[in-house]
């Protein structure tokens, strides 16, 4: 049984030698050659200094070279820390001077882009460049190729680390302020692969798509969970949701987990008869599903298994809805995936009784370390779990997610709302996701998104930011119409505002409320007279 993160390749190595592990438009790698390019990034990275713990950035697209040098960092005993490819330089470059990165691995073309801001990055010594760029030294670190640095490499001799260290730190989106750095411990990684390539029955002729990013933690979760099995991952840099459905087809893949505004849109294509046959299952993440979208790809995708699933970074997954569930419960995100507990608590820790709202608390294995330098942000978060033993003197920590969710008498899960979203209008606390299920139910508009805006009288109103469907205009007055109907009348949005195009995302595909809410925080202020505008 792998302990360690880079040993469920190793284990697979072992067992399916030949079986294809990464393809990657027309190059891929078995589970030998991966085994061998991960042994040679490590002694690369060794041979380049990297201390016990210090961190690899990557900042690529996903290609062959992002998966060996990440697991590549994790045999070397380091960590590694997936930068984002959409993020600009200077954001970058915040990621490295925070966790204090030692080398980077790129392209030569980003390089140049973050030339300027990596005089922020005092910790860098060495950076990687993919394209085989010529040795040269820079200001304050050594640039050389990374083919050369592979080929040069000795075997190597790794830092010894046990499961319990640290090997990776995923950042969030930073929607709100600087981005935290999620710290995950070799056990987090390994016992969350275990646990969920178990309830999605992964096998070693699974064919995962990786259509997230791998700086998500549900994105580089399709790694680690395909890995465990002996599976193989396509990697994929789609620039329309079109593409993906293209690659199901092409690659015939068997399983694919997508974010549900990338659903939305996927719902609304013709999926072709090969890719129906292929893909075995699906499964959300990042967000609940709308009935709407679930019941277009269940009619798109009659023979696949839908798995509807909760998570956060904090904890790598938490709940999953077993398939046979789904037409009992389609608004349910399920129960606890294996090997984890997952409870519903009041403010005192007491538990919430059936139908409570209250906040999801995290306990197991797959908690992590808590946030990088921050020890502010990790007390908020990371708190003891309720209901111990009293006698404990080390009480064990839980992730209080910040979310609120209610259970039903059998035990299943229902998400509201994350607390800093609520709605509060009119003295009602409302859920954006409650509006958004009706927006699409209506069938009027593409994407939507539900937003409190500063009021003068109701404390917040209801802003509701819709896309039209694809070949159609949207009928902002239609819409509203079908809101009064089906909604009460203080849930009713006050101004519904259409959007042409696809909503604004964060870097892991989310829409990005928070963008949205900044840019209509003025909407319902009263105009200035003559006097306040001198």
């Amino acid at each position: 049984m792998p302990q360690l993160l880079h040993e469920l390749i190793l284990e697979s190595a072992g067992r399916w030698p030949g079986s294809r592990a990464l393809a990657c438009q027309d190059a891929s790698l078995d589970y030998e050659a991966l085994a061998q390019r991960t042994a040679a990034a490590a002694g690369a990275f060794l041979a380049l200094g990297l201390g016990r713990g210090e961190r690899v950035a990557i900042y690529l697209e996903k290609r062959l070279e992002t998966v060996v040098a990440a697991f590549g960092a994790a045999r070397a005993g380091g960590a590694f820390v997936p930068v984002n490819p959409l993020l600009k330089p200077e954001q970058v470059a915040y990621i490295l001077a925070d966790c204090n990165v030692r080398i980077l691995v790129t392209s030569a073309e980003r390089l140049e882009l973050l030339a300027e801001a990596l005089g922020a990055c005092p910790d860098l010594r060495a950076v990687l460049t993919v394209d085989a760029a010529g040795e040269r030294p820079a200001a304050a670190f050594t640039v050389a190729a990374w083919e050369t640095s592979l080929a040069g490499a000795g075997e190597p001799r790794p830092h010894r680390v046990i499961d319990t260290d640290m090997t990776a730190i995923l950042y969030t989106s930073g929607s709100t302020g600087k981005p935290k750095g999620v710290v995950l411990s070799h056990r987090n990684m390994v016992a969350g692969a275990a646990s969920v390539a178990r309830y999605l029955e992964n096998r070693p002729e699974d064919r995962v798509l990786s259509a997230l990013p791998l700086s998500f933690d549900a994105g580089f979760s399709q790694l680690t969970t395909a890995f465990h099995a002996g599976a193989s991952v396509v990697l994929i840099n789609y620039l329309l949701p079109r593409d993906v459905v293209v690659a199901v087809d092409r690659y015939r893949v068997t399983g694919l987990t997508a974010v549900p505004p990338l659903w939305i849109q996927l719902a609304q294509l013709k999926w072709p008869e090969k890719a129906q046959a292929s893909l075995r299952y699906i499964a959300n993440t990042g967000g609940r599903m709308p009935r709407a979208t679930l019941d277009l790809l269940r009619a798109a995708l009659p023979r696949t298994l839908v798995y509807l699933m909760y998570g956060l970074t904090e904890s790598f997954r938490s709940t999953y809805l077993p398939p046979a569930e789904l037409d009992r419960r389609p608004d349910s995100i399920g129960k606890a995936i294996p090997n984890a507990e997952v409870m519903v608590v009041r403010e005192d820790g007491t538990p919430c009784d059936p139908g409570e709202p209250g906040e999801l608390v995290h306990r197991g294995a797959l908690v992590s370390l808590g946030y990088w330098n921050d020890p502010e942000k990790t007390a908020e978060r990371f708190r003891p779990a309720p209901g111990q033993p009293e006698g404990l003197t080390m009480p064990e920590i839980a992730v209080w997610s910040g979310d609120t969710v209610k259970r039903d008498e059998e035990g299943y899960l229902y998400f509201i709302s994350r607390r800093d979203e609520m709605i509060k209008t009119s003295g009602y606390r409302v859920s954006p996701t409650e509006v958004e299920e009706v927006i699409y139910e209506t069938k009027l508009a593409g994407e939507a998104a539900a937003l409190g805006i500063p009021h003068p009288v109701l404390g917040q109103a209801i802003v509701v930011v819709a896309t039209p469907r694809p070949g159609s205009d949207l009928d902002v007055e239609a819409l509203l119409a079908q809101c009064r109907v089906r909604l009460p009348a203080f849930m009713v949005p006050a101004r519904v505002i259409a959007r042409e195009g696809s909503l604004p995302r964060n870097p892991n595909g989310k829409i990005d409320r928070k963008h949205l809410a900044q840019e209509f925080q003025g909407l319902f202020e009263p105009p200035m007279n003559a006097d306040e505008r001198r």
